[in-house]
């Protein structure tokens, strides 16, 4: 196999782009990928993405790990929406930490009216019963607060919604399916009534045009490989994938014929020699097999990412990259990586 240096990937080379009418329908924003791919940076950098322009943006999480507050360094979320942050040219982003067993009270004041006898209920443990011995509920009660923050107005009565894009940092790829396609895991609990209604509704949003789903993984085989699953149980439930997007891209600066003969171990050290001679450090040989043992591990691993990236772009999917960035994750990469939406289209 002939290596060739990876490029990114830029908007002119995007498979199935989307056209701008069709991607402004779209309030749900899913976003999932395998643990350690950076799924929940990349839901706050799109958040921050859609907000550009004096947009408000709702940026939801449901697993319990307070991970919006630790990446916008503010204090810990309550069960409540919360301005976190300012986007580019005006724009604000609202954070919302989605706990189940708060929605599991909600929801029973909501339909049943329980009021204190549902929170009576919380303290006999009740709640955390009900949604551990049926995990389909409590899914259906986290995607039922996404479901209602989508559709609220800004005003009663009003037409205008309350936030002009919902984005989901939803569970790892493994069980994204199972998560969102709610139907059928409420099948064994409720046939009929309100419970049953309102996933139907649920499903009903999640299933339109107004929901994608969109993928983070890397360019590594075993988060590709749970990419390509998931895109396959997605596809069989009828819910939209949007886009796949390509965390952590590094691109080398080798050029492809220096690449050729690393992998192989035979990049010549009169060159290596030549190049620290012009840097002015040791030239030894011990110096020099280093460098060639730290460019054939690099070479390999540029292989490695092109064969999954080959992979990935034979999916026939929109596709974006964003860089590995060298200042780490803080606040300011964020803003970073949310311009590289920007600039590859994606919002």
């Amino acid at each position: 196999m002939r290596l060739r240096s990876p490029r990114p990937i830029g908007p002119g080379r995007l498979p199935r782009v989307v056209p701008p009418a069709q991607r402004q329908q779209v309030r749900l924003h899913v976003v999932t990928g395998k643990g350690g791919t950076g799924k929940s940076t990349v839901a706050a950098a799109l958040a921050l993405a859609l907000a550009c322009g004096g947009k408000r943006v709702l940026l939801c999480e449901v697993e319990g790990r307070q991970g919006i507050a630790h990446l916008f360094d503010v204090e810990p979320l309550p069960y409540a929406e919360r301005k976190i942050a300012v986007a580019p040219e005006g724009g604000d982003v609202f954070a919302l930490h989605i706990d189940p067993e708060a929605a599991l009270l909600e929801y029973l004041d909501m339909f049943y009216r329980l009021g204190r006898a549902g929170k009576a209920l919380d303290r006999f443990g009740v709640v955390d019963f009900a949604t551990t011995i049926a995990p389909g509920l409590r899914d259906v009660l986290l995607t039922g607060k996404v479901y209602e923050a989508v559709r609220r107005r800004r005003t009663k009565g009003g037409h205008e919604p309350a936030y002009d894009a919902v984005v989901l940092d939803a569970p790892p790829t493994g069980r994204i399916t199972r998560f969102l396609n709610v139907n059928s895991e409420m099948a064994g609990l409720a046939r009929v009534g309100p419970i049953r209604n309102h996933a139907d509704a649920i499903m009903s949003l999640l299933r339109s045009p107004r929901a994608v789903v969109h993928l983070v993984t890397v360019l590594e085989e075993m988060p590709v490989q749970e990419t390509v699953d998931a895109i396959t149980e997605l596809d069989a439930v009828g819910l939209r994938v949007g886009v796949i997007v390509v965390n952590l891209a590094r691109h080398s600066g080798l050029e492809d014929r220096a690449l050729d003969l690393a992998v192989a171990g035979t990049l010549p050290a009169a060159g290596l020699r030549a190049g620290l001679v012009a840097a002015g450090v040791d030239t030894s040989d011990q110096v020099v097999a280093g460098l060639q043992r730290t460019a054939q591990y690099h070479a390999q691993r540029v292989q490695l990412e092109c064969e999954q990236r080959d992979r990935i772009h034979g999916l026939n999917r929109r596709t974006v990259e964003l860089p590995q960035l060298s200042a780490g994750g803080d606040l300011g990469g964020l803003y970073e990586l949310a311009q590289e939406l920007r600039d590859q289209g994606l919002t």
